[in-house]
């Protein structure tokens, strides 16, 4: 089976996501999302072995909760995965139902319907020997999973091993050793603390990271400042998510969005006639939250009527709602954000100096997106598989032409911005893979400055014409003849032109499988 244009994009995103990422987790995580979604599967599961235990543990899966990553556990042999990792060779299963080896430790099969999967297992090597196993399932068709497809899943656990390998895992004298455990606050859960629900591995945002566990565990108010679009209440709710209130209610509100008159309402709910159109009781969001937390956004917007009794439920957790004299109680976790300095508006007048101490009792910084530049891809090929999955497309990478437009950038619009122009470019994108002329016009300007800057204009031309030729050589899949007619330049033309940027067209063919 040949190799498409496809798949090594695929790889290439692969390999780059694995290159960019300081924490292994986040990057294996996202490699498995590319993977999914390249080859059309449910799930995708990349497990470990502890070779002091002969225990086998999921590292990261695509398609499963916490809890069926936590159930799926094997002992070395045991099961598919166990068996591959034991012997060495891969396994393909046409139907699950059929394979007595299949356990279903994760639980995810639940019934008949379930059992038509195919299965496909391969093992994750390093220096000959067996670390892991990488596997994926997908609905049962005539097609199962061929050779094609075992051939991309062991490309993909070759690279995967080298970023087992360099970091938290050792491998010593043909075995592999998992790293002791710290009984020092320094390995604590805490200290290794990332997010479900926030991408990146900066250095600014793994300080985010460390103070999010200290702060959840605690009813602190706390206080998310940031510019408009850096995930303040992603923050939030990872807060909420790691606190003893997850599994309770976890309610939000932009004040900003609502009316002087109706935010009151709103916030602590009304009686039945309590004013024009109330025509029965309505609890509140705060009666909503309790047990639970409230997370409101834009405060430094609340009317100043509305901080009087904001402040009245920070000091004595209790209200009465609007046109009622019934004293409400509630035991709610409350949690704010706001893009606007607020000491300036206690300066103006126009917030209370009281309430904002009551709220500034644990401030959180979310950082702007241009102080976090080794995130901008991470987050870039998240969306780009989001909103691939989304429309039904299938984009795989981003090109490196575009990558560094995408870097290049200072996204004023933060990560809500960067998330924009990547659904956009995945609408026009036609090619499978993202390029320089899919981004958003300030984009390709900033890039076009930025080549101007550093060289005359003979330097940016030839730049610019060497991305061309690489760009046609690879929607040709290397062939010189048809790249040049996409150019609309002769064969010696495109070969001179080759010649002169030292590009190999060759890299760009479509070798056979092996």
């Amino acid at each position: 089976m040949p190799v498409n244009i496809k798949k090594l994009a695929m790889l290439s995103s692969v390999s780059r996501v694995i290159d960019a990422s300081t924490d292994r987790r986040e990057a294996l995580n996202a490699v498995l999302n590319v993977l999914a979604d390249y080859m059309q599967m449910e799930r995708v599961t990349l497990t470990l072995l502890d070779r002091e235990t002969s225990e086998v543990i999921i590292e990261g899966a695509y398609g499963l909760s916490m809890e069926e990553q936590v159930e799926g556990k094997y002992k070395l042999g045991e099961g598919v995965t166990g068996r591959v990792i034991e012997t060495g060779n891969p396994m393909i299963v046409p139907r699950i139902s059929e394979e007595p080896l299949f356990l279903n430790r994760t639980g995810v099969i639940k019934g008949e319907a379930d059992e038509e999967r195919s299965f496909i297992c391969v093992p994750v090597k390093f220096e000959g020997e067996s670390i892991g196993a990488l596997s994926g399932s997908r609905p049962f068709s005539k097609e199962v999973f061929v050779e094609g497809d075992l051939n991309v899943l062991s490309i993909v656990a070759s690279l995967i091993s080298q970023a087992v390998r360099t970091q938290q895992v050792g491998f010593e004298k043909g075995r592999l050793k998992s790293q002791k455990k710290d009984d020092s606050a320094q390995s604590t859960p805490k200290a290794n603390f990332r997010p479900k629900n926030i991408i990146g591995n900066s250095k600014v945002m793994l300080q985010v990271y460390g103070l999010i566990p200290q702060v959840s565990h605690s009813n602190t108010t706390v206080l998310i400042l940031g510019e408009s679009g850096t995930g303040k209440e992603l923050a939030a709710q990872a807060i909420h998510e790691n606190s003893p209130r997850k599994d309770k209610a976890f309610i939000k509100l932009n004040c900003a969005a609502l009316p002087e008159t109706i935010i009151e309402s709103e916030l602590f709910g009304h009686e039945k006639g309590a004013f024009t159109g109330a025509h029965e009781r309505r609890k509140g969001r705060f009666e909503l939250a309790d047990g639970g937390t409230i997370f409101l956004d834009e405060i430094g917007d609340i009317p100043p009527a509305t901080q009087v009794k904001l402040l009245r439920v920070l000091q004595e957790r209790e209200f009465e709602r609007v046109g009622g004299g019934e004293t409400i109680k509630c035991d709610v976790r409350i949690i704010t954000a706001t893009n606007q300095d607020l000491e300036l508006l206690i300066d103006k007048g126009i917030f209370r100096q009281d309430l904002y101490y009551r709220l500034n009792v644990f401030p959180l910084y979310m950082p702007p997106l241009r102080k976090r530049e080794t995130d901008v891809l991470l987050i870039a090929d998240y969306f780009v598989g989001k909103y691939s999955r989304a429309n039904k497309r299938n984009i795989y990478c981003i090109s490196t032409q575009a990558a560094d437009m995408l870097m290049s950038y200072k996204w004023p619009g933060n990560v809500r911005e960067l998330e924009n122009c990547i659904e956009r470019a995945v609408l026009l994108c036609n090619e499978g893979i993202i390029y320089g002329h899919h981004l958003p016009l300030t984009l390709q300007t900033i890039k076009i400055d930025e080549m101007r800057k550093v060289g005359c204009l003979d330097d940016t031309i030839s730049n610019i014409e060497r991305e061309m030729i690489i760009d046609a050589l690879k929607t040709s899949h290397g062939n010189m003849a048809k790249a040049a007619r996409k150019l609309g330049i002769t064969e010696r033309i495109m070969g001179l032109r080759v010649s002169k940027h030292g590009i190999k067209a060759k890299q760009y063919r479509e070798p056979e499988a092996s």
